[in-house]
This record gives C-alpha cells, sequence and structure tokens, in this order.
C-alpha cells in the first residue's frame, strides 16, 4: 500500500461506543476525540469524520452529540434498543461497514476508530479495493485480527497524554 502523503483524501470513521468501553475499562477516563481526529487526519485531506454513537438516554449525552459535531464529525445516532428479557443492544457494525465500503470510493483511506474484531473483514475487503486502512485502538482492547487486517495501526495506549481527558 502507498505512504501516507499530504494529498491523500481520508475518511475517520469511529466506534464511540468500542472507544467509550476500552477507555473507561482500562483508564476510567474519556477519549480526547479532537486529538483522535487530528492523529486520524495526519495533515491529510479529510473528506468526511463520522462518530457512531448511541443514544441511551444517559446525563450529559446530548452535550457529548454536540461537541463531537463542534470537533468537526458527523454523528450517527441509534436508539438503545431493550428487549422483553431485558437485554440491551444497539451497536453501529452493519452501519459502519456500509458508509466505509461507500466512502472507500472516494477517498485514500479509511481510519477506523475502534478495537472490534468484527471489522476485519471490512479491512481485507476496502484493501482488496485499493483503500488504505487505517486502525485506532487501544492495544488492550483492540482485537489481533483487526490490527493484523489492517495497513497500519496506532495504539492510543502509547499516548494517554494525547488521546484520553
Amino acid at each position: 500500500m502507498p505512504p501516507i502523503h499530504p494529498d491523500q483524501r481520508v475518511a475517520v470513521l469511529a466506534d464511540a461506543r468500542n472507544l467509550y468501553h476500552s477507555s473507561h475499562s482500562v483508564y476510567s477516563r474519556n477519549v480526547d476525540y479532537a486529538s483522535l481526529l487530528e492523529a486520524a487526519v495526519y495533515d491529510r485531506k479529510l473528506v468526511r469524520a463520522i462518530a457512531y454513537v448511541v443514544r441511551a438516554h444517559a446525563p450529559e449525552e446530548e452535550t457529548f452529540f454536540e461537541a463531537l459535531e463542534d470537533i468537526g464529525f458527523e454523528t450517527k445516532i441509534k436508539e438503545l434498543k431493550t428487549y422483553s428479557d431485558g437485554t440491551k443492544k444497539a451497536d453501529w457494525d452493519v452501519g459502519l461497514s456500509l458508509d466505509a465500503v461507500t466512502l472507500g470510493r472516494h477517498v485514500d483511506a479509511v481510519v477506523l476508530c475502534t478495537g472490534d474484531g468484527d471489522f476485519s473483514r471490512l479491512c481485507s475487503h476496502l484493501r482488496h479495493e485499493g483503500t488504505r486502512v487505517e486502525v485506532m485502538g487501544f492495544r488492550q482492547s483492540t482485537a489481533t485480527e483487526l490490527i493484523e487486517a489492517a495497513d497500519s495501526f496506532v495504539d492510543l495506549s502509547e499516548r494517554t497524554d494525547r488521546f484520553l481527558l
């Protein structure tokens, strides 16, 4: 795959729920999305930045969504579903994957900000189509198969001073 250069067009797709759970389980801290976006773009041409979030009707949730938009992310919001047996579910795997495949045709690189191994097949597909795939996540909670499927991996744990609030 080609190296990173300033003329590359890039799309940044952030799995906010995965990043939240990873940063809280390991560090009990929040992700600095401004620093995340800046590092993901890396002096290239940002085409689109999307944060995939779940509305769970928690305090400060709307403030967080607005902050993401102020930083430069478009937010895609899914409602948390509660099933009759009490289980709760809301994930963006299909939506994020469809956006990545669609955007992959219009950019040189897709940056996936997640540790979810379910996206390893997506990485392989995008790379096969000629799109560079970069993954940013916390090593302790990033699936090995996702790291191996990407062109590059940025371990957010190596720079907690930059990537955590």
